[in-house]
């Protein structure tokens, strides 16, 4: 599939801001399956100062530096990804999760051992009993990891409820497993807990999912938004394996990947620091728009 996507944030101050710096990661990444060759960051007031690095995860991030008085930011990511269908696991052929667990403690340098950096708690992702207890009801004994990792994808979906009123980006994941409700951040960060609890290497993925309207419907014009999914170490021969449990589903080419990291601390689509802002009214819109069957 070919997406042609708009990424358009809005802020505007309750007081003049006269310095702004910011870091946008708002950059597809090019991977095995995914190319994008075309993006561009639109900025409003225009930076004085502006650089692109890459982070020690892999991720374009773009620092931006603002200077005179302004009353409102507008950053507009576009981008143009082309997305296609990972191969086929079968996940009965993938390797029991304790070897993928144990792997992770090898003293030589391999794939497995180089995942392991994600087996960690991180500032979002405690490692605690609590979710020991979800994760172990997923992966029995001698568990292929992909059969485990489907599992605790469906028992997600099927046992925490989609509220956007139940949390917000602050939310302790204990909260979220108490509450028994959240949305895609609070589920990829609930996974990662329970993941990293029994010593498996995950990632969290921040991106975009194309949408589809009601039959007969024409697409809402800024309905769509950022999401947030999991990827699993799965062995040498599977590799990074996606799952989103928002929506009981392994990732594919209506999954596009903007970042991953430890939580969502380390992939924050756009943060900043402002001098005079006072309170601040935040507005994202984002736009996935198909443009054809095919990849070119």
């Amino acid at each position: 599939m070919k997406y042609q996507i708009i990424h358009r944030t809005t802020y505007q101050y309750e007081g003049t801001v006269t310095v702004s710096h910011h870091l946008a990661k708002l950059a597809p990444r090019s991977l095995p399956g995914q190319h994008c060759p075309w993006h561009e960051l639109e900025i409003d007031p225009m930076p004085v100062g502006r650089g692109v690095h890459i982070d020690v995860y892999g991720n374009t991030t773009t620092y931006f530096e603002i200077e005179g008085k302004h009353e409102a930011l507008v950053v507009c990511a576009k981008s143009l990804v082309n997305v296609v269908a990972p191969r086929k696991i079968d996940p009965e052929m993938t390797p029991p999760w304790e070897t993928i667990r144990d792997e992770c403690y090898a003293e030589r340098l391999t794939h497995g051992s180089n995942a392991g950096v994600f087996r960690f708690a991180s500032p979002m992702v405690p490692v605690s009993d609590e979710f020991l207890a979800l994760a172990h009801s997923a992966f029995p004994p001698n568990c292929p990891i992909l059969i485990g990792v489907i599992a605790l994808t469906k028992k997600i979906f099927t046992e925490f409820r989609f509220d956007p009123r139940a949390t917000d980006v602050s939310t302790p994941v204990i909260e979220v497993l108490k509450r028994r409700a959240g949305v895609c951040q609070d589920f990829a960060h609930l996974m990662l807990a329970c993941l990293r609890s029994i010593g498996l290497p995950a990632r969290y993925v921040s991106g975009y999912i194309e949408t589809l309207p009601p039959a007969g419907q024409a697409r809402l014009v800024g309905a769509d938004a950022s999401h947030a999914w999991v990827s699993v170490f799965c062995g040498d021969d599977a590799g990074w394996i996606d799952t989103d449990p928002t929506n009981d589903i392994l990732a594919g080419e209506r999954h596009i990947t903007l970042a991953w990291g430890r939580d969502f601390s380390d992939v924050s689509p756009l943060r900043g620091v402002t001098i005079g802002a006072g309170c601040q009214r935040l507005q994202v819109a984002v736009d996935v728009i198909p443009l054809e069957n095919s990849v070119s």
